[in-house]
């Protein structure tokens, strides 16, 4: 790996560590919520990860590592530098490289999976660090007070029920269609939740689908 590509590599992990460390702070205009934009990404793409057929483990892999890919891409870094560069590059026999990644789609997104996860279990890695489901635990469940983190992921996943799965499967549709209109509203009702149950948020113009687990297609 050249000096460049390392330096760079290293900017993007510490970008990274950052962003984890930043997700776990409140800022002062936000006091009164525990949830915030960061983990409403993190939960609003781990539901379109599992309804687009991920198991939940990885889904919650795929919904953090990609609140970690967007919230880089604010502070300017571009997806293939928060992606490949970040990712661990190992020398092999006559200067070869091997890398601990492969590229993989979810619709038309892409991401890295950890080479040593399995295909069928696949899990994501931005920055040469692997998001796991402990990972996801700590960063985003954790920010919600007592049971209410059950509550929020069962409205995210009935959320997401009433669009089309081409909107599911489009990187741009999901951020502008899905997620940027209803983050704020989510955030403040996951932050005030506790127990209680919170009612569906449906999108504009939507009607109840007669059953939860059929996706339109």
């Amino acid at each position: 790996m050249g000096p460049c590509l390392r330096q760079q590599a290293k900017r993007v992990r510490h970008l990274c560590s950052g962003i984890l460390r930043g997700a776990n702070k409140i800022p002062e205009s936000q006091r009164t919520m525990q949830v915030g934009r960061f983990q409403v990404m993190a939960v609003l793409q781990a539901a379109r990860a599992h309804i687009l057929g991920l198991p939940l483990a990885s889904a919650h892999s795929w919904g953090l590592n990609r609140a970690i890919f967007h919230a880089a891409a604010k502070r300017g870094f571009r997806g293939r530098e928060t992606g490949a560069a970040g990712a661990a590059v190992d020398h092999g026999p006559r200067g070869r490289t091997s890398t601990s990644f492969e590229e993989y789609h979810l619709g038309n997104e892409l991401a890295y999976r950890d080479k040593t996860s399995s295909k069928n279990k696949p899990m994501f890695m931005i920055g040469g660090v692997r998001q796991t489901e402990e990972d996801f635990k700590r960063q985003i469940e954790r920010r919600f007070r007592g049971g209410s983190f059950r509550d929020a992921w069962e409205e995210a996943l009935d959320y997401l029920q009433h669009f089309e799965r081409t909107t599911l499967e489009s990187q741009s549709a999901f951020f502008s269609d899905v997620y940027r209109p209803k983050r704020d509203e989510f955030a403040k009702r996951w932050s005030e939740m506790g127990d209680a149950e919170a009612p569906t948020v449906l999108p504009a113009g939507a009607s109840r689908l007669p059953s939860r687990g059929v996706l339109r297609r």
